[in-house]
């Protein structure tokens, strides 16, 4: 069973903090500041230029990718670092558009759904106007998808949780019913590596893509990560094909020659201080079970729920009440909900908002337990009682929301 007292004393939390928006951007792990700093003067600093080999710094986006890979099902060699997550929801669509356009030529369908993260949809738009081959991108309502998958469609691109909602999508079912139709899956992890148990090699997926610097802790900007089955690891071929995707980098030749297997999906030079951070991060995963994770989620999930219908009757839930269908995020949702989340923060529990109305709180049960809950419920409701939030410095809006 995983120790939670354990885990929290691994990361840096400014006192008087109750950081719940690790679905944003995760904390600082202790040992990454020790673990950069040792790369920049032991590394850098002392080897120079002699780090890509003395140091193994070319095997980085390789080998950390297989242990992001064990946090999401992914066999060993099928998932490679780099690049932002935009950047590989391109790659991993456009060599899906590929194989689907080998397999039947006819379909011209991306079908994707309006919880999606935008700048996804912003990737597909953008990929089909360069392939001007008179694709579609169709976008349903999350609970359409099932009906909308049929012999139209080519590929799904789809979040497996709401970023909004924290709206869970079944990976396997949906998975299992497209490729029954004769599409392929795109999978975006965003809000899910880290989050909830995830098996991409038992839900038969085709691609996946996602971000680290969430619930993987990796840090601002921390480098993405895509997944390619291993059954389409030598046919995909990649839309972005850099320089390090080449089958003999060093070689310099002219034209481009595809890698072996993932290898093909990296683009440029790897950040490598950004991969020792996230290396660190990773650190903190060691014996922990992400069943363990799941039931604590679910649990400190269901209990600010029930705190803040009770106590803050304003607030209308925007996530599923049902934990199982769930990911490890909560919305509520309020007109002046941008306030009411600035005037949380003024006070030391930070979450964040997203337009038009939704404050959203992550449970990352790694930093956060019950007591940590219960404190913060009692400074919304306090805030939400007293109309605290009612107040201009709390409307202005900043860049970041």
């Amino acid at each position: 069973m995983t120790d939670f007292e354990q885990t929290r004393r691994l990361f840096h939390m400014p006192e008087g903090v109750i950081y719940l928006d690790g679905n944003s951007l995760g904390p600082l792990p202790l040992a990454a500041e020790g673990r950069v700093s040792a790369m920049m003067t032991e590394q850098w600093g002392a080897m120079l230029i002699r780090g890509w080999n003395d140091a193994n710094w070319m095997a980085m986006p390789r080998r950390i990718g297989d242990r992001v890979g064990r946090l999401i099902g992914a066999p060993e060699g099928s998932v490679v670092m780099g690049d932002t997550l935009s950047i590989k929801v391109y790659q991993a669509l456009a060599s899906a558009l590929d194989i689907a356009a080998e397999r039947d030529p006819k379909r011209r369908v991306i079908l994707s759904d309006n919880g999606n993260f935008p700048s996804d949809l912003y990737m597909a738009e953008g990929l089909i106007q360069t392939l001007d081959r008179g694709y579609e991108l169709k976008v349903v309502d999350p609970e359409a998808v099932e009906a909308a998958i049929d012999e139209t469609v080519a590929v799904t691109l789809l979040t497996e949780v709401d970023y909004r909602t924290g709206r869970l999508h079944d990976m396997a079912a949906l998975t299992a019913m497209a490729h029954a139709a004769g599409a392929l899956c795109v999978w975006d992890l965003a809000h899910s590596a880290g989050a909830i148990p995830v098996d991409l090699l038992g839900a038969d997926a085709d691609f996946a893509v996602g971000c680290t610097y969430k619930y993987l802790n990796g840090g601002p900007g921390a480098p993405a990560f895509i997944y390619v089955s291993p059954r389409h690891a030598d046919r995909a071929r990649p839309a972005l094909s850099g320089w390090l995707g080449h089958e003999r980098p060093f070689a310099f030749d002219l034209h481009y020659r595809p890698g072996d297997g993932v290898d093909r999906m990296r683009v440029g030079t790897p950040p490598i201080l950004a991969l020792a951070a996230l290396d660190a991060a990773l650190d903190a995963w060691e014996g922990v079970e992400m069943a363990d994770v799941r039931k604590k989620s679910i649990a400190l999930c269901d209990l600010f729920i029930a705190e803040v219908e009770q106590r803050c009757p304003d607030l209308v839930l925007g996530s599923p009440r049902d934990g199982t269908q769930r990911g490890s995020q909560v919305s509520f949702l309020h007109p002046e909900g941008y306030a009411i989340m600035q005037a949380l923060i003024a006070r030391g529990v930070i979450g964040d908002f997203r337009a038009p109305n939704a404050i959203r709180f992550g449970f990352t049960p790694l930093y956060i337990g019950e007591r940590e809950v219960i404190a913060a419920v009692d400074i919304l409701s306090d805030i939400m009682t007293n109309r605290l939030w009612d107040q201009p410095q709390f409307k202005k809006k900043a860049l970041v929301t």
